[in-house]
């Protein structure tokens, strides 16, 4: 990153969340924002939203909902350990991650694996009982 990504100069939201790696590619963010998955300052925001230090963003990745505020301002897409700079996750968020995580480990316990994959017959049969085909 360089000197001209300076916090004076103006950016777009899904390109900051591009740039602070919350997702891989610029379309991905836009549709996120889009699709509502994006909160910024409690309001639902538009890709076009020029964003500021200080803001709250609530940001879904996958299962996992993360608030964070905005630290810096870039528009440059550089290494992971220099897009962490970029925000900082409240305390409130990662208890909050941290509980759905837990949930997310304790549902896969409890939900059956069998040790190995079901042959063509099992499969066959299993199909029947879901659709019930004959």
């Amino acid at each position: 990153m360089t000197d001209n990504n300076s916090s004076s100069k103006e950016v777009r939201l899904d390109k900051w969340l591009w740039a602070a790696r919350f997702y891989k590619t610029r379309s991905l963010a836009r549709q996120m924002i889009d699709g509502g998955k994006v909160d910024y300052n409690g309001v639902k925001a538009k890709p076009s939203r020029t964003v500021e230090v200080g803001a709250i963003v609530k940001v879904l990745q996958g299962n996992v909902r993360k608030e964070v505020e905005i630290l810096k301002i870039s528009d440059v897409r550089g290494p992971a350990t220099v897009a962490a700079t970029l925000y900082k996750e409240t305390e409130e968020s990662v208890k909050n991650r941290e509980k759905q995580l837990e949930q997310i480990k304790m549902n896969a316990l409890l939900a059956p694996h069998p040790d190995e994959k079901p042959n063509k017959k099992e499969r066959r049969a299993l199909l029947n009982i879901k659709y019930g085909n004959n």
